[in-house]
């Protein structure tokens, strides 16, 4: 597979962050604007302004995830209101939030998304360049847009599952494309990078909200319990991050009449629903009956309860 991009391109980001102190943390050093909490899960970074009035300028970077992990970085150019053909983004991600590990170019480097040619691309460092090999994230949720500036959005898990990471991002524009080997020249290419400044990496942390099951649905038939016939609750349920429906788990149905307990018989999981079947006594009419489901799938668990007049 091809590199990354051209040597000149990965030197010219060493020699740029060659001052980055070592940061395993990923704190920013001192003096160093810390990034601002703008609402759940998402993180605002500033950037300096203004070093080179022809080069493509980041104000602000956002970076949000929801959760099923899905992160979104928000990258603000405003002096480039569109994406040109001439232009590279290229966002470096030390997943794993340790230097020791990944390119030490640029320390502790372990994915670099690329934006070339309007088009975006993820690569994993191999021991030598960032290629993308056979076994690699497959990138399938990678996604861009761009209006005054670039939004990319990648699943946490393409980026090793990492839950806390270090992000370097730069922009560029004037790289030429060889029109026959697709190689990009950046001789006279102008860029900016944040943060700026040897100001070390922006540091982000992924927090994702321990899923939950909800009850999607209760219904019984009958609708009111009757005295001498089965009665049945059958409650859907479903995953709170992906919305899927549970298909199988451990049941408890408890049903009373008065003070005396029903034995369910059915208690289980069968087409997408958590089923509870009881029998309901023969002179139990005008009593009430009073019952729950519960199902129970990878440690969550759903349940809901009924109070009915027994017809």
């Amino acid at each position: 597979m091809r590199p990354l991009t051209s040597p000149g391109l990965l030197l010219a980001i060493a020699v740029a962050v060659v001052a980055l102190p070592t940061i395993a943390s990923g704190a920013l050093p001192s003096g160093t604007a810390a990034p601002t909490l703008v609402a759940a899960n998402s993180t605002t970074y500033q950037d300096s302004t203004g070093e080179n009035p022809a080069a493509p300028d980041i104000t602000t970077i956002v970076v949000s995830n929801d959760d099923p992990g899905m992160i979104t970085f928000r990258i603000n150019v405003p002096n480039r209101p569109a994406l040109g053909q001439d232009m590279v983004i290229d966002v470096f991600v030390d997943a794993d939030n340790n230097i020791a590990t990944g390119s030490q170019d640029i320390p502790g480097i372990d994915y670099v998304i690329e934006i070339a040619r309007g088009e975006p691309n993820l690569f994993r460092w191999d021991g030598t360049n960032f290629t993308r090999r056979f076994g690699d994230p497959s990138a399938v949720t990678l996604a861009l847009s761009y209006q005054g500036g670039a939004t990319i959005r990648i699943s946490a898990a393409e980026l090793g599952n990492t839950t806390r990471f270090n992000f370097l991002v730069f922009v560029e524009s004037g790289v030429v494309v060889d029109p026959v080997t697709g190689d990009l020249d950046f001789t006279n290419a102008v860029s900016d990078a944040a943060p700026g400044g040897g100001a070390g990496f922006f540091n982000y942390t992924v927090v994702i909200a321990k899923p939950t099951l909800i009850v999607r649905k209760l219904t019984t038939k009958p609708t009111a319990p009757t005295a001498g016939k089965p009665f049945t609750m059958r409650l859907v349920a479903a995953r709170s991050d992906t919305g899927a429906v549970v298909q199988n788990g451990r049941v408890t149905c408890v049903g009373r009449v008065g003070t005396a307990r029903l034995k369910a018989q059915v208690a289980q999981v069968t087409g997408g629903a958590a089923v509870c079947t009881w029998q309901i006594p023969p002179k139990a009419k005008g009593k009430t009956f009073r019952g729950s489901v519960k199902v129970v799938f990878e440690g969550l668990a759903a349940s809901q309860s009924i109070s009915r007049r027994i017809a």
